[in-house]
């Protein structure tokens, strides 16, 4: 997918994008909005003007695959020219533009911009009757019954896996239970030369993937929602307890890499695709990775596969689907009826979530092929609700834990081998305490 993105200081790979929402400081950008909504013209050649659309997608820049889809698109709407802006640290450059109006026409929301602050920024697109039947994840932009962000696309969550290693390791089903899995990773240690299980620890946004299996765990779309409180969220029983401790004891059990300082994520893509790993968690987005580079390396792309975390809900796995970036209106454009017709063609004409291997933001789409396993295999989908994010974010924020930050994880992993003190039920004790007491103070 995307090349190396900088994003709230770790690295992005075009994959989930979940992080610790921050209120832009000092914005000056949307204050004097009119609050009218972003509609495309019923007749495509009302819609007219020069929009400058901002991505992160420096890869699709430079091949030309972001010039073909405007070609396209002119073509429906042939009085809009589209023009694309690249950035490489997409999040800190345009959090430094929106203390400006200047911050493009079509632009993916930032990760920095507090969700009740949209309406500062954006332009509404409609309402959430309106828009919530046609688009998945409308929710998340969703602020006071308007929406204020179309996703490009969403992600499942799982684990990326070798079919041919774990198959040599005489594993012929997908575990039902965190222990299954572990005793997998032990047959796949015992039986093949493969590592197990690769943490791209180094890198540490791959660690963040994690968080994406809230709701997985107990079939539960408003899992994450439910956060939003003094609820201990690593206690026995709770989905974070069941999550890290999967981790930590993959790590204690000696299944990982030996020293995760020395992990790089470029190079887990050819490990796993050779067989040298066996196994990643990260959200399905990195499927079509994974198989190009097993094409690269010689080997067999469908050696390639996407398993759901190892847990049974009423005999059935389940997959939480979430959000990738939201493509928004700058309050501010000058060609609003235009930057939202190239949203709307985008997401539903283009063919970009099909060509990503990614979950259509398009109700009506159907599911990508890297799902194949899941959708014959009846793994229920389970759309992540957004309702409560803002005040589940503010909690994690004056906790400073960071659920969707990768330094929680690390010291996990560092526990777990050894190089921190401490045991995991401590650390867990202590995360539950600070949450809270962060949600009593956050007023959630």
């Amino acid at each position: 997918m995307g090349k190396n993105t900088t994003f709230a200081g770790r690295r992005w790979r075009g994959g989930l994008l979940a992080a610790a929402v921050l209120t832009v400081a000092g914005c000056s950008g949307g204050g004097a909005v009119s609050g009218e909504t972003a509609k495309a013209p019923a007749d495509p050649a009302d819609a007219s003007g020069t929009i400058k659309v901002l991505t992160h997608r420096t890869d699709l820049v430079q091949n030309g695959t972001m010039a073909r889809y405007a070609e396209e698109f002119t073509k429906v709407y042939p009085k809009v020219k589209v023009k694309f802006e690249a950035l490489t640290d997409y999040e800190g450059e345009v959090r430094i533009r929106m203390n400006t109006d200047d911050y493009g026409d079509v632009l993916m929301i930032p990760a920095a911009v507090a969700k009740n602050d949209y309406p500062k920024f954006f332009a509404p697109l409609g309402t959430a009757a309106e828009l919530g039947g046609t688009y998945r994840f409308s929710d998340k932009t969703e602020v006071g019954g308007k929406v204020y962000g179309i996703a490009q696309f969403g992600t499942a969550n799982g684990f990326v896996y070798n079919k041919a290693v774990w198959k040599k390791a005489g594993i012929t089903g997908w575990p039902a239970t965190p222990g299954e899995f572990l005793a997998d990773l032990k047959a796949v240690e015992a039986k093949t030369d493969a590592l197990p299980y690769y943490t791209n620890f180094k890198d540490g946004w791959p660690l963040t993937a994690w968080s994406n299996s809230i709701g997985s765990v107990t079939c539960d779309a408003e899992a994450n929602d439910k956060l939003a409180g003094a609820v201990s969220p690593w206690r026995e029983g709770g989905e974070l307890h069941t999550i890290d401790s999967l981790l930590h004891d993959i790590v204690k059990d000696g299944l990982s890499e030996k020293d995760p300082n020395t992990t790089n994520w470029e190079a887990s893509k050819g490990l796993i695709a050779r067989g040298k790993v066996a196994t990643m968690q990260l959200g399905s987005w990195a499927i079509t990775q994974m198989r190009d580079a097993a094409k690269k390396a010689g080997g067999d792309p469908d050696d390639i596969g996407f398993m759901p975390f190892p847990v049974r809900k009423d005999g059935k796995y389940c997959a939480v689907l979430a959000s990738d970036y939201q493509q928004a209106v700058n309050a501010h454009s000058a060609h609003k009826a235009a930057a939202r017709a190239w949203i709307d063609w985008f997401t539903q004409k283009s063919g970009y979530a099909a060509a990503e291997g990614a979950v259509p933001a398009l109700k009506s789409a159907a599911m990508p092929g890297t799902l194949k396993d899941f959708v014959d295999n009846d793994v229920t989908f389970v759309e992540r609700s957004e309702a409560k994010t803002g005040e589940v974010n503010a909690i994690d924020n004056a906790a400073e834990i960071g659920l969707n930050k990768p330094d929680y994880r690390q010291k996990l992993v560092d526990l777990a081998r050894g190089a921190q003190h401490g045991s995991l039920d401590d650390y867990f004790t202590d995360l539950d305490k600070r949450w809270n007491e962060a949600a009593r103070t956050a007023g959630s």
